[in-house]
């Protein structure tokens, strides 16, 4: 059951930031995502929030300009997807910038699992490294920071993710979630934490004599690859995330952007000059991601810290090939799951749980998200990891923190999960595989006391009608312009329209032609190939398309509301 809604908005706002230059129709969404004055919209880096906020940034930048003073060897800790591989290259070139003699190593998915582990501090230990600095990971790597110390090396934590019960001993950290800290951006992802040291190094150095203002590193020049990893970790788009993403557009649309993130954009046939957090997201993300996934991230970080053009090119298209295998072994995947779940009653369970022993654990998360959108309730994949383990990865809904849920039943059964992380809405696992159904019926039993009907209903917020206006590309160009994002959701529609011809393009998407008051329309229904009721209901977006050299409005249409049997419309 799915419900179509519009988002509720304050007419007087919408009518005052109309009055202040907004075309009407966008000062009503604004006014929908509760801004209240158009100043609120500025993405000046002036309005950055201070990095001294940030707890321990000031202890951070100290401690690295020590190891820098000292020729100390500094080696970088990432994660293996797109926030940890952008936050690499950002922790990499900021601190070459200013002197540092630095490495990194990123953790190979199915040997060793995510985070600083002691096998990995072995590794580093190895290669000489003096000081470890960990980027999008490390509040959780407790027993890899004890074994870092006790071989003496100094351990700077830098995360975003939610704490445990416990943060790590002997050790600087700078999260914006860890306790006391009053860092006003809770939602920094893991790279916009380390620019955010990298300010306060710099900061730090110019304090120590090592420039002056005039001649100090350009850390702006970093701002491609914050964009990047901030709208691929999906991380709530607050004023502040939208100012580091809006610069990274305003410099990647001028050409000012590193080799990789301009192969990346080649490989992957957009144009740098409109770049939109589309791009960034649905585009040059899921490459990097591939990497991750299926190869190693090494190469992802590889592609965003060379400075040779072809040796870029060379990664992206590698990279673009694995981002082709990723998306047929999905979909194989995807097919497997919906055969599993065939008999699968979403009004009877509160949340799913599926495993296969041939599934890939690089997908897991992918499809635990599309199952996620299928059945609208909290869903955990599992794929087999080394000895007798299983691995999971996990999608909730609103109203299901999936972090605490699983702190839940580790509490309750405390022998069934080996180690869990993450947010809210995303979280992972490692449990015997002994221990699944277990885990499986434990999991649902608190589902099923947290989410009721209404929250196991899923509905559409959108933003009404759009009128004939924007149904010009001035006003789609406007949308694209903007910064959207989670908490700051992208314009989507609702209206009813006439469909006056409709073909399913290569077996998977349904292009239309639409017709509305007497003005005819394109759309396209992606990954839809059921032709729909001449008559239809679309929630949609708005978005240019070129074609031939000619550029167009299209509709791309992200649902259709199915007539009821006795709707004489059918």
């Amino acid at each position: 059951m799915t419900d179509i809604v519009i988002r509720p908005y304050n007419p007087e706002t919408a009518e005052k930031l109309s009055r202040q230059g907004l075309h009407p129709v966008l000062a009503r969404i604004y006014a929908a995502r509760g801004i209240t004055d158009a100043g609120e919209l500025s993405t000046a880096l002036t309005d950055l929030l201070a990095p001294s906020g940030l707890l321990n940034a000031g202890k951070a930048a100290a401690m690295l300009a020590d190891a820098i003073s000292a020729g100390r060897k500094i080696c970088i800790i990432a994660d293996y997807d797109c926030d940890g591989a952008t936050a690499c290259a950002v922790a990499i070139r900021g601190l070459k910038m200013m002197g540092g003699n630095v490495f990194f190593l990123v953790p190979d998915r199915f040997l060793n699992g995510y985070g600083l582990t002691p096998a990995i501090v072995g590794e580093a230990h190895k290669l000489g490294a003096q000081m470890l600095v960990t980027v999008d990971n490390g509040i959780a790597s407790i027993d890899g920071i004890r074994e870092a110390i006790r071989q003496g090396m100094d351990v700077l934590v830098t995360d975003h993710h939610l704490p445990g019960e416990h943060l790590p001993e002997n050790c600087i950290i700078v999260n914006p979630n860890q306790p006391d800290c009053s860092f006003e951006s809770k939602n920094l992802a893991g790279v916009g934490v380390i620019f955010y040291v990298m300010l306060m190094l710099r900061a730090e150095l110019r304090k120590r004599g090592f420039f002056e203002k005039h001649n100090q590193p350009r850390l702006d020049n970093l701002l491609d690859l914050v964009a990047l990893g901030t709208v691929a970790d999906v991380v709530r788009m607050d004023k502040n995330n939208r100012i580091l993403v809006a610069q990274g557009l305003k410099r990647i649309a001028a050409g000012y952007m590193h080799p990789g993130t301009a192969a990346l954009f080649k490989a992957a046939g957009r144009e740098w000059r409109k770049t939109s957090v589309f791009d960034l997201g649905f585009m040059l993300a899921p490459r990097l991601n591939a990497a991750g996934r299926l190869s190693d991230m090494t190469l992802g970080v590889e592609c965003l810290t060379t400075d040779d053009a072809g040796r870029a090119a060379e990664i992206a298209q590698e990279l673009n090939d694995i981002n082709r295998e990723r998306q047929e072994i999905e979909g194989s995947m995807h097919k497997e799951a919906l055969e599993k779940l065939a008999h699968f009653q979403p009004d009877e369970n509160a949340s799913l749980c599926v495993r296969d022993a041939d599934w890939h654990q690089g997908i897991i998360g992918l499809l635990a998200s599309r199952l996620k959108e299928r059945y609208y309730r909290p869903v955990i994949v599992f794929a087999p990891d080394q000895d007798g383990l299983l691995r999971g990865s996990g999608r909730s809904v609103p109203g299901f923190h999936l972090r605490d849920a699983l702190d839940l039943v580790a509490k309750r059964c405390p022998d069934t999960i080996i180690r869990f992380g993450g947010h809210a809405m995303a979280a992972g696992l490692t449990l015997r595989e002994t221990a699944y159904e277990t885990f499986r019926q434990t999991f649902e039993a608190i589902a099923r006391e947290q989410l009721g009907p209404s929250q196991l209903k899923r509905v559409i917020e959108t933003d009404g009608a759009p009128d004939a206006s924007c149904y010009t590309l001035a006003f789609v160009r406007q949308l694209e312009s903007r910064v959207w994002g989670h908490g700051f959701a992208p314009p989507l529609f609702s209206d009813h329209f006439r469909i006056i011809n409709q073909r399913v393009l290569k077996d998977r998407h349904l292009a239309m032609e639409l017709e509305k008051d007497g003005r005819q329309l394109k759309a396209i229904y992606f990954n839809h190939a059921d032709l729909l009721p001449h008559e239809s209901r679309l929630v949609f977006r708005l978005a240019s398309n070129e074609y031939r050299g000619i550029t167009s409005v299209q509709l791309v249409v992200e649902y259709a509301a199915l007539p009821k049997p006795h709707d004489a419309t059918a």
